[in-house]
Protein backbone atom coordinates (compact mmCIF):
# COMPACT_ATOMS: atom_id res chain seq x y z
CA UNK A 1 0.00 0.00 0.00
CA UNK A 2 1.28 3.08 -0.99
CA UNK A 3 2.42 5.39 2.25
CA UNK A 4 1.78 8.77 1.03
CA UNK A 5 2.97 10.84 3.75
CA UNK A 6 6.22 9.15 3.57
CA UNK A 7 5.81 9.54 -0.48
CA UNK A 8 5.36 13.20 -0.24
CA UNK A 9 8.41 13.38 2.33
CA UNK A 10 10.54 11.70 0.19
CA UNK A 11 9.36 13.99 -3.11
CA UNK A 12 10.12 17.19 -0.65
CA UNK A 13 13.35 16.40 0.06
CA UNK A 14 14.21 16.25 -3.90
CA UNK A 15 12.42 19.32 -3.97
CA UNK A 16 14.48 21.04 -1.25
CA UNK A 17 11.14 21.82 0.95
CA UNK A 18 11.30 20.56 4.73
CA UNK A 19 10.03 17.04 5.45
CA UNK A 20 8.26 18.46 8.91
CA UNK A 21 6.52 20.99 7.12
CA UNK A 22 5.24 17.56 4.35
CA UNK A 23 4.27 15.61 7.36
CA UNK A 24 1.97 18.32 8.82
CA UNK A 25 -0.03 18.96 5.79
CA UNK A 26 -0.15 15.41 5.05
CA UNK A 27 -1.94 14.81 9.20
CA UNK A 28 -4.32 18.39 8.12
CA UNK A 29 -5.36 17.11 4.72
CA UNK A 30 -5.99 13.50 6.70
CA UNK A 31 -7.71 15.30 9.45
CA UNK A 32 -9.72 17.44 6.85
CA UNK A 33 -10.85 14.08 5.05
CA UNK A 34 -11.91 12.62 8.90
CA UNK A 35 -13.78 15.96 9.51
CA UNK A 36 -15.67 15.65 5.97
CA UNK A 37 -16.53 12.39 6.14
CA UNK A 38 -18.34 12.88 9.74
CA UNK A 39 -20.51 15.29 8.52
CA UNK A 40 -21.18 13.48 5.28
CA UNK A 41 -22.68 10.86 7.95
CA UNK A 42 -26.29 10.58 8.28
CA UNK A 43 -25.74 9.70 12.16
CA UNK A 44 -23.66 12.26 13.16
CA UNK A 45 -25.91 14.74 11.10
CA UNK A 46 -28.98 13.78 12.32
CA UNK A 47 -27.05 13.66 16.17
CA UNK A 48 -26.26 17.03 15.23
CA UNK A 49 -29.34 18.58 14.10
CA UNK A 50 -31.35 16.47 17.05
CA UNK A 51 -29.01 18.80 19.57
CA UNK A 52 -30.04 21.76 17.87
CA UNK A 53 -33.72 20.86 17.83
CA UNK A 54 -33.11 20.15 21.16
CA UNK A 55 -31.27 23.16 22.38
CA UNK A 56 -34.19 25.04 20.92
CA UNK A 57 -36.71 23.35 22.85
CA UNK A 58 -34.86 24.13 26.09
CA UNK A 59 -34.20 27.67 25.45
CA UNK A 60 -38.12 27.85 23.93
CA UNK A 61 -39.42 25.89 27.52
CA UNK A 62 -37.15 28.40 29.97
CA UNK A 63 -38.52 31.44 28.13
CA UNK A 64 -42.07 30.21 28.78
CA UNK A 65 -41.08 29.20 32.42
CA UNK A 66 -40.11 33.05 32.29
CA UNK A 67 -43.40 34.20 31.43
CA UNK A 68 -45.47 32.21 33.45
CA UNK A 69 -46.24 29.02 31.73
CA UNK A 70 -44.94 26.45 33.55
CA UNK A 71 -47.42 23.60 31.73
CA UNK A 72 -45.88 24.19 28.15
CA UNK A 73 -43.34 21.36 28.34
CA UNK A 74 -45.30 18.59 26.40
CA UNK A 75 -46.19 21.45 23.96
CA UNK A 76 -42.41 22.00 23.65
CA UNK A 77 -41.58 18.34 23.49
CA UNK A 78 -44.00 18.06 20.59
CA UNK A 79 -43.24 20.29 18.66
CA UNK A 80 -39.55 19.23 18.89
CA UNK A 81 -40.69 15.69 17.55
CA UNK A 82 -42.41 17.19 14.95
CA UNK A 83 -39.30 19.23 12.93
CA UNK A 84 -36.91 16.03 14.06
CA UNK A 85 -39.21 14.28 11.44
CA UNK A 86 -40.94 10.42 10.90
CA UNK A 87 -39.24 8.72 13.53
CA UNK A 88 -40.10 11.13 16.01
CA UNK A 89 -43.47 11.35 15.11
CA UNK A 90 -43.77 7.40 14.99
CA UNK A 91 -42.19 7.85 18.93
CA UNK A 92 -44.64 10.61 20.04
CA UNK A 93 -47.68 8.22 18.42
CA UNK A 94 -46.21 5.42 20.90
CA UNK A 95 -46.69 8.10 23.19
CA UNK A 96 -49.85 9.31 22.97
CA UNK A 97 -51.21 5.64 22.80
CA UNK A 98 -49.75 4.81 25.56
CA UNK A 99 -51.75 6.61 28.21
CA UNK A 100 -50.77 5.93 32.16
CA UNK A 101 -46.86 4.79 30.79
CA UNK A 102 -46.32 8.49 30.17
CA UNK A 103 -47.18 11.09 32.07
CA UNK A 104 -51.07 12.15 30.95
CA UNK A 105 -50.25 15.94 29.95
CA UNK A 106 -47.10 14.06 27.59
CA UNK A 107 -49.78 11.74 25.81
CA UNK A 108 -52.50 13.98 25.52
CA UNK A 109 -50.45 16.51 23.87
CA UNK A 110 -48.52 13.78 21.63
CA UNK A 111 -52.28 12.72 20.22
CA UNK A 112 -51.68 16.24 18.00
CA UNK A 113 -49.01 13.48 16.18
CA UNK A 114 -51.45 11.28 15.27
CA UNK A 115 -52.85 13.23 11.89
CA UNK A 116 -50.07 16.00 11.36
CA UNK A 117 -48.12 13.68 9.31
CA UNK A 118 -47.56 16.07 6.00
CA UNK A 119 -47.83 13.93 2.84
CA UNK A 120 -44.73 13.92 0.80
CA UNK A 121 -45.59 14.51 -3.30
CA UNK A 122 -47.15 12.11 -5.32
CA UNK A 123 -44.49 12.16 -7.67
CA UNK A 124 -42.69 10.21 -5.31
CA UNK A 125 -45.08 8.06 -4.58
CA UNK A 126 -45.15 6.91 -8.38
CA UNK A 127 -41.48 7.28 -9.04
CA UNK A 128 -41.45 4.27 -5.87
CA UNK A 129 -44.23 2.18 -7.61
CA UNK A 130 -42.33 2.31 -10.61
CA UNK A 131 -39.13 1.45 -9.51
CA UNK A 132 -40.61 -1.47 -6.84
CA UNK A 133 -43.03 -3.03 -9.32
CA UNK A 134 -40.83 -2.90 -12.24
CA UNK A 135 -43.60 -1.54 -14.52
CA UNK A 136 -45.16 2.11 -15.39
CA UNK A 137 -48.16 2.36 -12.41
CA UNK A 138 -50.61 3.11 -15.93
CA UNK A 139 -49.40 -0.56 -16.90
CA UNK A 140 -51.30 -1.80 -13.32
CA UNK A 141 -53.43 0.51 -12.31
CA UNK A 142 -55.87 1.95 -14.12
CA UNK A 143 -56.44 5.08 -11.53
CA UNK A 144 -54.96 6.09 -8.90
CA UNK A 145 -56.05 9.14 -6.20
CA UNK A 146 -52.89 11.65 -6.58
CA UNK A 147 -54.36 12.81 -2.82
CA UNK A 148 -53.74 10.55 0.04
CA UNK A 149 -56.54 8.24 1.55
CA UNK A 150 -53.98 8.64 4.59
CA UNK A 151 -50.40 10.17 5.71
CA UNK A 152 -48.92 8.15 8.50
CA UNK A 153 -45.13 8.46 9.67
CA UNK A 154 -44.09 5.51 8.03
CA UNK A 155 -46.21 5.88 4.51
CA UNK A 156 -49.07 6.71 2.99
CA UNK A 157 -52.34 5.41 1.32
CA UNK A 158 -53.51 6.19 -1.80
CA UNK A 159 -57.12 4.70 -3.04
CA UNK A 160 -56.91 3.34 -6.68
CA UNK A 161 -58.11 0.43 -9.25
CA UNK A 162 -56.43 -1.92 -10.93
CA UNK A 163 -56.67 -2.60 -14.86
CA UNK A 164 -59.03 -5.50 -14.16
CA UNK A 165 -61.78 -3.18 -11.94
CA UNK A 166 -60.85 -4.04 -8.62
CA UNK A 167 -60.99 -1.54 -5.81
CA UNK A 168 -57.27 -1.12 -3.81
CA UNK A 169 -55.70 1.21 -1.55
CA UNK A 170 -51.79 1.22 -2.23
CA UNK A 171 -49.07 2.10 1.08
CA UNK A 172 -46.06 3.15 -0.70
CA UNK A 173 -43.37 3.80 1.99
CA UNK A 174 -42.09 7.60 2.68
CA UNK A 175 -38.51 7.96 0.52
CA UNK A 176 -35.52 7.49 2.19
CA UNK A 177 -37.28 6.83 5.29
CA UNK A 178 -35.12 3.53 6.22
CA UNK A 179 -31.94 5.34 6.19
CA UNK A 180 -33.47 8.39 8.39
CA UNK A 181 -34.75 5.59 10.88
CA UNK A 182 -31.51 3.69 10.92
CA UNK A 183 -29.70 6.80 11.66
CA UNK A 184 -32.28 8.10 14.56
CA UNK A 185 -32.21 4.75 16.43
CA UNK A 186 -28.82 4.98 17.01
CA UNK A 187 -29.56 8.87 18.70
CA UNK A 188 -32.07 7.42 20.29
CA UNK A 189 -30.38 4.06 21.91
CA UNK A 190 -27.67 6.64 23.46
CA UNK A 191 -30.22 9.03 24.90
CA UNK A 192 -31.76 5.50 26.54
CA UNK A 193 -28.93 4.45 28.35
CA UNK A 194 -28.71 8.13 29.94
CA UNK A 195 -31.94 7.87 31.01
CA UNK A 196 -31.81 5.02 32.30
CA UNK A 197 -28.85 6.05 34.66
CA UNK A 198 -31.10 8.59 36.28
CA UNK A 199 -32.95 7.97 39.60
CA UNK A 200 -36.00 5.91 38.78
CA UNK A 201 -35.21 5.81 35.20
CA UNK A 202 -34.85 1.98 35.35
CA UNK A 203 -37.76 1.10 36.10
CA UNK A 204 -39.21 3.42 33.29
CA UNK A 205 -37.20 1.14 31.56
CA UNK A 206 -35.81 3.60 28.64
CA UNK A 207 -33.45 1.01 27.19
CA UNK A 208 -36.71 -1.61 26.65
CA UNK A 209 -39.03 0.96 25.38
CA UNK A 210 -36.62 2.08 22.37
CA UNK A 211 -35.71 -1.62 21.50
CA UNK A 212 -39.29 -2.36 21.25
CA UNK A 213 -39.73 0.39 19.53
CA UNK A 214 -36.88 -0.31 17.05
CA UNK A 215 -38.23 -3.85 16.65
CA UNK A 216 -41.63 -2.61 15.52
CA UNK A 217 -40.21 0.25 13.49
CA UNK A 218 -38.16 -2.40 11.45
CA UNK A 219 -40.91 -5.02 10.96
CA UNK A 220 -43.28 -1.98 9.85
CA UNK A 221 -40.16 -0.96 7.54
CA UNK A 222 -40.76 -4.17 5.07
CA UNK A 223 -44.12 -4.34 3.50
CA UNK A 224 -43.50 -7.75 2.71
CA UNK A 225 -44.10 -9.07 6.95
CA UNK A 226 -47.05 -7.04 6.30
CA UNK A 227 -48.77 -8.93 3.85
CA UNK A 228 -47.69 -11.98 5.61
CA UNK A 229 -49.55 -10.90 8.71
CA UNK A 230 -52.80 -10.00 7.07
CA UNK A 231 -52.52 -13.55 5.05
CA UNK A 232 -51.81 -15.32 8.97
CA UNK A 233 -54.90 -13.11 10.49
CA UNK A 234 -57.01 -14.18 7.60
CA UNK A 235 -56.14 -17.70 7.78
CA UNK A 236 -56.95 -17.83 11.38
CA UNK A 237 -60.50 -16.37 11.00
CA UNK A 238 -61.24 -18.85 8.67
CA UNK A 239 -59.85 -21.66 10.77
CA UNK A 240 -62.42 -21.17 13.81
CA UNK A 241 -65.23 -19.97 11.22
CA UNK A 242 -64.78 -16.05 11.93
CA UNK A 243 -67.18 -15.17 8.55
CA UNK A 244 -67.49 -11.75 9.72
CA UNK A 245 -64.04 -10.30 10.50
CA UNK A 246 -61.49 -9.97 8.33
CA UNK A 247 -58.13 -7.97 7.53
CA UNK A 248 -57.72 -6.97 3.83
CA UNK A 249 -56.21 -9.58 1.41
CA UNK A 250 -52.85 -8.45 -0.50
CA UNK A 251 -52.59 -8.53 -3.62
CA UNK A 252 -50.71 -11.11 -5.21
CA UNK A 253 -47.56 -10.39 -6.90
CA UNK A 254 -48.13 -6.14 -6.14
CA UNK A 255 -46.03 -6.61 -2.47
CA UNK A 256 -42.62 -5.42 -2.24
CA UNK A 257 -40.25 -4.12 1.32
CA UNK A 258 -41.73 -0.82 0.01
CA UNK A 259 -45.16 -0.87 -1.55
CA UNK A 260 -47.98 -2.87 -0.50
CA UNK A 261 -51.20 -3.23 -2.53
CA UNK A 262 -54.40 -4.75 -0.83
CA UNK A 263 -58.28 -4.97 -1.02
CA UNK A 264 -60.12 -1.96 -0.15
CA UNK A 265 -62.34 -1.97 2.79
CA UNK A 266 -65.92 -0.12 2.86
CA UNK A 267 -67.70 1.45 6.36
CA UNK A 268 -66.75 3.27 8.83
CA UNK A 269 -64.55 3.90 11.77
CA UNK A 270 -65.45 2.25 15.14
CA UNK A 271 -66.03 5.21 16.89
CA UNK A 272 -67.80 7.27 14.54
CA UNK A 273 -70.91 6.27 16.41
CA UNK A 274 -73.77 8.84 14.52
CA UNK A 275 -72.62 7.05 10.89
CA UNK A 276 -72.97 3.53 12.54
CA UNK A 277 -76.43 4.53 13.90
CA UNK A 278 -77.10 5.98 10.53
CA UNK A 279 -76.38 2.51 9.13
CA UNK A 280 -78.13 0.90 12.16
CA UNK A 281 -75.49 -1.09 12.80
CA UNK A 282 -75.35 -3.07 16.38
CA UNK A 283 -72.34 -1.49 17.87
CA UNK A 284 -72.29 -3.48 20.98
CA UNK A 285 -72.48 -6.90 19.13
CA UNK A 286 -69.78 -5.75 16.57
CA UNK A 287 -67.22 -5.16 19.19
CA UNK A 288 -68.26 -8.61 21.26
CA UNK A 289 -67.14 -10.43 17.84
CA UNK A 290 -63.82 -8.04 17.07
CA UNK A 291 -62.88 -8.86 20.55
CA UNK A 292 -63.63 -12.38 20.68
CA UNK A 293 -61.51 -12.90 17.52
CA UNK A 294 -58.57 -10.60 18.83
CA UNK A 295 -58.61 -12.92 21.91
CA UNK A 296 -58.52 -16.53 19.83
CA UNK A 297 -55.51 -14.97 17.90
CA UNK A 298 -54.17 -14.26 21.00
CA UNK A 299 -54.81 -17.30 23.03
CA UNK A 300 -55.00 -19.87 20.33
CA UNK A 301 -52.33 -18.61 18.25
CA UNK A 302 -50.09 -16.23 19.87
CA UNK A 303 -50.67 -14.07 17.26
CA UNK A 304 -52.94 -10.47 17.97
CA UNK A 305 -52.99 -7.21 16.55
CA UNK A 306 -50.72 -4.87 18.22
CA UNK A 307 -52.30 -1.52 17.03
CA UNK A 308 -56.17 -1.35 17.25
CA UNK A 309 -56.54 1.94 17.47
CA UNK A 310 -60.27 3.08 16.20
CA UNK A 311 -58.12 4.01 12.15
CA UNK A 312 -57.63 0.47 12.29
CA UNK A 313 -61.08 -0.86 13.36
CA UNK A 314 -63.54 -0.79 10.90
CA UNK A 315 -67.27 -1.29 10.72
CA UNK A 316 -67.91 -2.58 7.40
CA UNK A 317 -70.67 -1.73 5.15
CA UNK A 318 -71.53 -5.31 4.79
CA UNK A 319 -72.01 -6.34 8.43
CA UNK A 320 -68.47 -7.43 9.14
CA UNK A 321 -65.36 -5.71 11.28
CA UNK A 322 -62.68 -4.81 9.72
CA UNK A 323 -58.87 -5.43 11.22
CA UNK A 324 -56.59 -2.85 9.27
CA UNK A 325 -52.60 -1.88 9.17
CA UNK A 326 -50.72 -5.14 10.84
CA UNK A 327 -47.65 -3.28 10.59
CA UNK A 328 -47.47 -3.85 14.79
CA UNK A 329 -48.29 -7.24 15.93
CA UNK A 330 -47.35 -9.28 18.96
CA UNK A 331 -46.50 -12.88 19.02
CA UNK A 332 -45.79 -15.07 22.70
CA UNK A 333 -44.93 -18.33 23.07
CA UNK A 334 -47.02 -21.00 24.83
CA UNK A 335 -45.82 -19.68 28.12
CA UNK A 336 -46.92 -16.26 27.86
CA UNK A 337 -49.79 -16.75 26.47
CA UNK A 338 -50.79 -18.64 29.94
CA UNK A 339 -49.49 -16.33 31.89
CA UNK A 340 -51.10 -13.30 30.25
CA UNK A 341 -54.33 -15.42 30.08
CA UNK A 342 -53.91 -16.01 33.79
CA UNK A 343 -53.27 -12.21 34.11
CA UNK A 344 -57.18 -11.19 32.50
CA UNK A 345 -58.94 -13.89 34.12
CA UNK A 346 -57.72 -13.01 38.15
CA UNK A 347 -58.05 -9.15 37.50
CA UNK A 348 -61.79 -10.23 36.30
CA UNK A 349 -62.14 -12.07 39.34
CA UNK A 350 -60.67 -9.60 41.55
CA UNK A 351 -58.20 -12.15 42.61
CA UNK A 352 -55.07 -9.97 43.77
CA UNK A 353 -52.58 -12.45 45.44
CA UNK A 354 -52.95 -14.07 41.92
CA UNK A 355 -52.61 -10.86 39.92
CA UNK A 356 -49.71 -10.30 41.85
CA UNK A 357 -48.17 -13.78 41.87
CA UNK A 358 -48.81 -13.52 37.74
CA UNK A 359 -46.93 -10.67 37.42
CA UNK A 360 -43.94 -12.11 39.67
CA UNK A 361 -44.31 -14.88 37.13
CA UNK A 362 -43.97 -12.43 34.11
CA UNK A 363 -40.14 -11.38 35.28
CA UNK A 364 -41.55 -8.11 36.38
CA UNK A 365 -40.50 -8.23 39.73
CA UNK A 366 -37.20 -9.19 41.94
CA UNK A 367 -36.84 -11.69 43.59
CA UNK A 368 -37.10 -10.44 47.31
CA UNK A 369 -40.91 -9.27 46.90
CA UNK A 370 -43.87 -9.23 49.64
CA UNK A 371 -46.52 -10.70 47.33
CA UNK A 372 -49.07 -9.84 49.94
CA UNK A 373 -48.15 -6.20 50.25
CA UNK A 374 -48.39 -5.93 46.43
CA UNK A 375 -51.48 -7.95 46.51
CA UNK A 376 -52.92 -5.35 48.63
CA UNK A 377 -51.56 -2.27 46.71
CA UNK A 378 -53.22 -3.82 43.64
CA UNK A 379 -56.80 -4.44 45.30
CA UNK A 380 -56.39 -0.92 46.65
CA UNK A 381 -55.95 0.75 43.06
CA UNK A 382 -58.63 -1.85 40.94
CA UNK A 383 -61.47 -2.74 43.55
CA UNK A 384 -63.12 0.89 43.52
CA UNK A 385 -63.04 0.70 39.36
CA UNK A 386 -64.41 -3.17 39.71
CA UNK A 387 -67.22 -2.53 41.86
CA UNK A 388 -70.05 -1.94 39.53
CA UNK A 389 -70.97 -4.46 37.09
CA UNK A 390 -72.83 -1.92 34.73
CA UNK A 391 -70.03 0.43 34.80
CA UNK A 392 -67.01 0.45 32.22
CA UNK A 393 -63.76 0.25 33.33
CA UNK A 394 -61.72 3.18 33.26
CA UNK A 395 -57.94 2.16 32.09
CA UNK A 396 -56.79 5.50 31.68
CA UNK A 397 -56.73 5.28 35.73
CA UNK A 398 -56.04 1.75 35.70
CA UNK A 399 -52.74 1.74 34.19
CA UNK A 400 -51.44 4.61 36.23
CA UNK A 401 -52.16 2.99 38.90
CA UNK A 402 -50.44 -0.43 37.28
CA UNK A 403 -47.05 2.17 37.59
CA UNK A 404 -47.52 3.52 40.71
CA UNK A 405 -47.60 -0.13 42.46
CA UNK A 406 -44.71 -1.08 40.13
CA UNK A 407 -42.30 2.11 41.08
CA UNK A 408 -43.44 1.58 44.63
CA UNK A 409 -42.36 -2.14 44.60
CA UNK A 410 -39.42 -1.71 42.22
CA UNK A 411 -41.28 -3.61 39.36
CA UNK A 412 -40.59 -3.56 35.79
CA UNK A 413 -43.56 -4.16 33.25
CA UNK A 414 -42.65 -6.81 30.53
CA UNK A 415 -42.88 -4.79 27.44
CA UNK A 416 -45.68 -8.17 25.60
CA UNK A 417 -47.72 -7.37 28.72
CA UNK A 418 -47.81 -3.60 28.22
CA UNK A 419 -48.31 -4.53 24.35
CA UNK A 420 -51.83 -6.71 25.43
CA UNK A 421 -53.17 -3.95 28.04
CA UNK A 422 -52.74 -1.26 25.57
CA UNK A 423 -54.88 -2.98 23.02
CA UNK A 424 -57.05 -3.52 26.14
CA UNK A 425 -57.40 0.40 26.79
CA UNK A 426 -58.22 0.72 23.06
CA UNK A 427 -61.28 -1.60 23.37
CA UNK A 428 -62.74 -0.25 26.38
CA UNK A 429 -62.64 3.48 24.61
CA UNK A 430 -64.37 1.98 22.09
CA UNK A 431 -67.06 0.21 24.73
CA UNK A 432 -67.63 3.65 26.05
CA UNK A 433 -68.44 4.94 22.85
CA UNK A 434 -70.82 1.74 21.51
CA UNK A 435 -71.99 0.25 24.79
CA UNK A 436 -71.90 2.46 27.63
CA UNK A 437 -72.70 -0.52 30.01
CA UNK A 438 -70.22 -2.96 28.60
CA UNK A 439 -66.97 -3.91 30.96
CA UNK A 440 -64.73 -5.30 28.44
CA UNK A 441 -63.02 -7.41 31.76
CA UNK A 442 -66.39 -8.66 33.37
CA UNK A 443 -68.51 -9.04 31.10
CA UNK A 444 -69.90 -12.99 30.93
CA UNK A 445 -69.69 -12.80 27.47
CA UNK A 446 -66.49 -12.14 27.33
CA UNK A 447 -65.15 -13.89 30.18
CA UNK A 448 -67.22 -17.53 28.80
CA UNK A 449 -65.40 -16.64 25.47
CA UNK A 450 -61.83 -16.46 27.18
CA UNK A 451 -62.72 -19.67 29.21
CA UNK A 452 -63.65 -21.62 26.65
CA UNK A 453 -60.61 -20.73 24.39
CA UNK A 454 -58.44 -21.32 27.08
CA UNK A 455 -59.50 -24.61 27.54
CA UNK A 456 -59.10 -25.19 23.64
CA UNK A 457 -55.41 -23.81 23.71
CA UNK A 458 -54.92 -26.26 27.05
CA UNK A 459 -55.94 -29.34 24.97
CA UNK A 460 -53.60 -28.52 22.18
CA UNK A 461 -50.66 -28.57 24.42
CA UNK A 462 -51.63 -31.95 26.19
Amino acid sequence: MLDVPRALAHESVLMGESPLLVWVEAGALALALVVLAALLSRVVRRVLFAAFVGAKAVALAAVLRLRGRSDAGPVVVRRGFEELGPTYIKLGQLVASSQGLFPERYSLEFRKCLDRVRPFPFADVEATLHADLGKDPAEIFESIDPKPLASASIAQVHVARTRDGQDVVIKVQRPKIAMMVEADLRVLKVAARIMNAMPLGELANPVAIVEDFESNIREELDFRREAENLTEFNRIMKEHGQTRVAAPQPIAGLTTPRVLVMERFFGSRVDEVDKLKAANIDGEELLLLGMRAWFQCLILHGFFHGDVHAGNLMALSDGRIGFLDFGIVGRFGRERREQVTDYLMAFSAGDFRKLAEVMHAMGSMGGDIDLDAVAKDLARAYEPLLAKEDSAMKYADVIPAIMRTAVRHGMRMPRDFVLVVKQMLYFDRYAKLLAPKLNVFRDPRIMAALATDMMEAKMRAA
